[in-house]
């Protein structure tokens, strides 16, 4: 979510701590609407997501008298969604090819591309252009964890090494972070991390493919070629990233007008033919605006909790900051939550997070603190569905291509704590730990 903070989160006023009982209700709705109240929630979703969004834009208005939050929220949701939007449309309109009979090998290197390109056209975006080819090239055999692993590798994990890759880092470069050190200091984890997830992976895939119908495979695909229908719409994507890239040296709400002009272009000169190839509708990108309006209104009252307290907390080494980081990222937005714990760990230092040059010395004097809030926040947003913006719209995209993906609870129980999680455990330990290895 490339939305842009003034100023760190910490709140001038005292929220009550029941307050966040409406987020927690909504993320309990998200987890088990679908799986226990079927039509139901599908009917009635936007009206769950409004009505507790509701009551926490109440709370601010009438009784902390502090309307004034959510006009800087209501732009940061136009922002997240004028990204998201533009991105899904103008990656809607490019269709790659390609054939349905991809082996594991294969498969890893389409992974391991895209971990690179979410560096340069963010998570967001790698994961808007790359999870309809992913579908397509798997669909003799695709099963839930190719979805996942699409969502730990080119939605999350990959996207550490440049402020584009995630929100967190572009908000740390604002602030005067520069702009290679990630990459300078951040590489070992991101090979480290990748290229465990790409082993697993394998060794799942290899065992997927004895079980698929090779003669059914090979028949069916004889005839697919690769190819790469849609070019002109790289230019969209361009100009949308463009816009982020330049969000603070353009007047207010103009890079939203610029996104939202991009992806109108895209969608009138792209082909009919490419958005039915791509089985192209909007009902994706309108399920995650309704879900994430709630959740960007629900939540505000548990980063402003956290923005009072974080002091209090106690948390003075990387290892702390790593996981406290990364705990909150998998169920909070990551990027106030990165903003939250840099001011706590500047202020540990009596510095000052709004000064750049304070920033940068900060860097340079603890960069293994800083490392780990980056890392934190960047690779556990995959440890549930909204931990990231593009995870949920990634399961929309193959939900509405008939492709099964783990509920709420499933994809957290089933592949985010027995596989993610030890990964990144040895992450922490590596690098981050008192006996780390670098």
């Amino acid at each position: 979510m490339f939305y842009l903070l003034a100023s760190g989160t910490e709140s001038p006023y005292e929220v009550n701590p029941w307050m966040i009982l409406p987020f927690a209700a909504l993320l309990l709705m998200i987890a088990i609407g679908p799986v226990l109240l079927g039509d139901w929630w599908h009917h009635h979703y936007p009206k769950v997501s409004v009505g507790l969004g509701l009551v926490t834009v109440c709370y601010y208005f009438y009784v902390l008298r502090q309307p004034e939050r959510f006009g800087h929220v209501a732009h940061e949701y136009a922002s997240f969604i004028a990204l998201i939007g533009s991105l899904f449309v103008a990656a809607g309109g490019i269709h790659i090819r390609v054939k349905g009979e991809s082996r594991p090998a294969t498969n890893v290197l389409f992974l391991a591309i895209g971990a690179v390109i979410a560096n340069i056209i963010g998570t967001t975006g790698a994961s808007m252009l790359l999870i309809r080819p992913w579908i397509r090239m798997n669909k003799y055999r695709i099963t839930s964890f190719h979805i996942v692993i699409f969502i730990f590798i080119v939605s999350n994990v990959s996207g550490c090494l440049t402020p584009i890759g995630d929100p967190p880092l572009f908000l740390g470069y604002l602030k005067g972070v520069p702009f290679w050190w990630t990459l300078q200091h951040g590489w070992p984890a991101w090979v480290f991390a990748v290229g465990l997830l790409l082993a697993v992976f394998y060794v799942a895939d290899r065992i997927n493919i004895r079980k698929a119908p090779r003669e059914v495979m090979e028949e069916q695909t004889a005839h697919e070629k690769w190819r790469f229908d849609g070019r002109h719409n790289m230019i969209f994507i361009a100009i949308i990233l463009a816009a982020v890239l330049y969000n603070k040296t353009l007047p207010f709400l103009v890079p939203e007008a610029i996104m939202a002009l991009a992806a109108a272009a895209s969608f009138y000169f792209t082909p009919q033919p490419v958005h039915e190839a791509n089985d192209f509708t909007f009902a994706p990108i309108k399920e995650v605006a309704w879900l994430f309006l709630g959740i960007f209104a629900t939540m505000v009252p548990a980063l402003d909790y956290l923005g009072t307290h974080a002091a209090a907390l106690g948390i003075e080494t990387p290892l702390q900051f790593y996981y406290s980081t990364g705990f909150l990222s998998s169920f909070l937005d990551n990027a106030p939550t990165y903003l939250t714990f840099l001011s706590a760990q500047m202020g540990l230092h009596h510095m000052d997070m709004d000064n750049p040059l304070e920033v940068a010395e900060a860097v340079a004097r603890f960069p293994l603190e800083i490392l780990a809030i980056s890392l934190g926040a960047v690779f556990f947003g995959a440890m549930t569905y909204i931990g990231n913006g593009p995870n949920l719209m990634v399961k929309s995209i193959a939900d509405h291509s008939n492709v099964r993906t783990p509920h709420f609870f499933a994809y957290i129980f089933r592949y985010a704590l027995p596989i993610l999680l030890p990964i990144l455990i040895l992450v922490s330990i590596f690098f981050f730990s008192p006996w780390r290895f670098f």
